[in-house]
């Protein structure tokens, strides 16, 4: 029971302090009085709330006037966002490009939760579409841009995320817990990730990473196709391409390889 309403009164406290930031971002200032009539709670409460908030930067206050607005710790949080929109935007052309010259499907896809989302596709000019892949969730394991943003991961976190998931094994191809360890230090060294026929019976794919400003990877860029068509030795030939195609979106995110 208290347990319960400890973590309500936190889901609660949480809510206000969301809505202290949009009521800022709103009004551009506003006081301790103000904010409180807004959220319907006592002055003290709205202190509290706004003096956690300066404490991390979210917010700071108007010299002499005693109002608050929003703080530059919010820029990160903002660019964090922004980057991933960006991502789809810078990569688009790109996209196309290959997709017109490799003949087969291109995906741009970012990490959300356990899972990999593509967030843009585009088809070479004589593959015929059986998936639309924008907005579909790929498990990290057993894909080529799953492991892409798996590899790049703190090893907490990965080990996190690939619990969360459940690793369920969805071919006979897809790798256990201890392979895929092993195949995420190759992909660190090399570059690159492959995936032959780990997520679907007769689906190849290989993918790169795309970094942003600061030089973390943000996206993977993949390129996927029938198995038949897409066998190792092409995989092969479309891999450097690929992986200079996500170099250039990485630059056009504003990040330079040493």
């Amino acid at each position: 029971m208290g347990n319960t309403a400890a973590r309500d009164g936190g889901v609660q406290s949480v809510d206000r302090a969301i809505s202290v930031l949009e009521i800022l971002a709103r009004r551009g200032e506003a006081g301790v009085s103000e904010v409180a009539a807004e959220i319907d709670v006592h002055k003290s409460t709205a202190f509290r709330l706004l003096g956690a908030l300066e404490g991390r930067g979210l917010v700071e206050q108007a010299e002499d006037r005693g109002k608050y607005r929003l703080g530059f710790g919010l820029i990160p949080l903002a660019g964090a966002v922004s980057d991933r929109l960006d991502v789809t935007r810078q990569g688009r052309a790109v996209c196309s490009r290959l997709a017109s010259e490799m003949g087969e499907t291109i995906n741009l896809a970012v990490l959300q939760e356990h899972w990999a989302v593509n967030v843009d596709q585009a088809l070479g000019p004589s593959t015929v579409s059986t998936h639309n892949w924008i907005g579909r969730l790929t498990p990290l394991h057993c894909t080529s841009s799953g492991k892409i943003l798996l590899a790049h991961l703190p090893a907490e976190h990965r080990t996190a995320l690939l619990t969360a998931s459940g690793m369920e094994r969805l071919t006979p191809r897809t790798a256990t817990i201890d392979a895929l360890e092993s195949e995420l230090a190759k992909v660190r060294a090399s570059g690159y990730a492959v995936a032959l026929e780990e997520y679907e019976t007769g689906l190849n794919a290989v993918a790169a990473p795309v970094h942003d400003r600061s030089g973390n990877v943000i996206a993977a860029l993949s390129v996927s196709g029938p198995a038949y068509r897409l066998d190792e030795d092409r995989l092969a030939t479309l891999t450097a391409p690929l992986v200079r195609g996500a170099a250039e979106i990485s630059r056009r995110m504003g990040w330079y390889a040493a």
